[in-house]
């Protein structure tokens, strides 16, 4: 499958998950050697010291691995494991998920991710860093 095919069958994939869809995740990068997601970091996104919640910030860090994973195995994936460090609060006007492959294996693949917040600027800071374990559940995915 070509690069643009493959980032085409990604946005698809993750048109196909209702979280994402409610959040209004966005992927701007697919393949092994760089993933990338991107989401506004609206309001509803922040926790009451007006930064992100870290459960968004875990969302992203899951689902950038796990898209990394997958375009490592090329197959359907679960996240298996993943651990996150939350480096300094998140404040911003955009979240952005960068995350790569590590080792893929046959079934398996270790990937890092590293979370951003962008101000208005296009200034990044680092926020957060994970990493996880992609497995595959041995099927061609749908969609």
């Amino acid at each position: 499958m070509s690069e643009p095919k493959q980032l085409a069958h990604a946005r698809a994939v993750l048109q196909a998950q209702p979280f994402s869809v409610l959040l209004g995740t966005e992927i701007l990068a697919f393949g092994p050697a760089l993933t990338e997601l991107r989401l506004a970091l609206r309001p509803e996104l922040k926790q009451q010291h007006g930064f992100a919640h870290g459960g968004v910030l875990s969302y992203l860090a899951d689902n950038a691995l796990t898209f990394a994973g997958g375009s490592a195995l090329s197959d359907a994936v679960v996240t298996a494991e993943y651990k996150i460090n939350y480096v300094r609060p998140a404040q911003g006007d955009t979240l952005l998920a960068r995350s790569r492959v590590l080792h893929g294996g046959k079934h398996q693949a270790v990937c890092a991710c590293e979370i951003f917040a962008l101000d208005a600027d296009g200034g990044e800071k680092l926020v957060a860093v994970a990493q996880g374990t992609i497995s595959s559940m041995g099927e061609r995915p749908a969609a």
